[in-house]
């Protein structure tokens, strides 16, 4: 990262991380995150898990001397796209210029996240980490998953017409003005799809998106929340987006 912005830039940025079941996760990835960029903050949202992973990020709330974690408890699990957004408000409610979305369980290296916040720092209002462009790369990730996913970013890419070759891709950093022109009221997806609805949305009332390289490395300790019904949503809420887009062009050509 370019020194002149970096300690400005960090120190405005709020890092959000959902969490469900990642005791053992999380004290890594914020260790890891403050090793990596001391001056972000920190916000754990905990949907109500079990193993008492919420116990733990108040305990690291509770030991950090510069007060930089902060804990939001939700007393249910909503999906990925609902912790997001009350995340996002959470933060747009306070100073913070750049809001980060991070997974709790190490696929996002917090040591690549300088590369995202370069890139809103010069202009971007969504920096992408990108496993499908030049020099982006996949660890650990079993075949199936990774062609699932390459497969998913291509559908949504034919069906929405756009250039974005990780459109599903959770490890993204956004300029504050960009998410205060959404209406967070109107997204309904809740997970995988909850990444194409906010960068579909953005891209069309005309924001900057762009993507930088990123290596996701697969889950070490815990079991992915991927699961079929969040594959159909994503699947369905794609194609009606889609169709959707090419009837309000023909309408507009007519």
């Amino acid at each position: 990262m370019t020194s002149g912005n970096n300690s400005e830039i960090s120190a405005s940025t709020l890092v959000i991380i959902p969490t469900y079941n990642e005791r053992e996760n999380l004290p890594k990835i914020v260790g890891r995150l403050q090793a990596a960029l001391p001056a972000t903050h920190i916000l754990i949202v905990d949907d109500g898990s079990p193993d008492g992973t919420g116990t733990i990020a108040d305990e690291l709330a509770a030991a950090d001397a510069q007060d930089r974690i902060n804990v939001m408890h939700r007393t249910e699990k909503n999906g990925l796209g609902a912790a997001y957004i009350a995340g996002f408000r959470w933060g747009l409610a306070r100073d913070y210029a750049v809001l980060v979305e991070m997974d709790a369980d190490g696929s996002h290296a917090p040591e690549q996240l300088h590369r995202l916040l370069d890139k809103v720092a010069t202009g971007a209002d969504l920096a992408v980490g990108s496993r499908y462009v030049p020099g982006g790369t996949v660890v650990n990730w079993p075949k199936r998953r990774e062609w699932l996913s390459r497969g998913g970013n291509l559908y949504s890419r034919l069906a929405l017409g756009v250039g974005v070759k990780d459109i599903t891709g959770g490890y993204r950093a956004y300029r504050r003005a960009a998410l205060e022109g959404l209406d967070l009221d109107a997204v309904e997806s809740h997970g995988y799809c909850f990444q194409v609805d906010l960068a579909w949305r953005l891209i069309k009332g005309g924001a900057s998106v762009v993507e930088v390289p990123i290596t996701f490395t697969e889950r070490e300790i815990g079991e992915s929340k991927m699961s079929g019904d969040i594959v159909r949503e994503a699947l369905l809420k794609v194609t009606a987006w889609g169709m959707r887009n090419r009837l309000d062009k023909l309408r507009g050509k007519a």
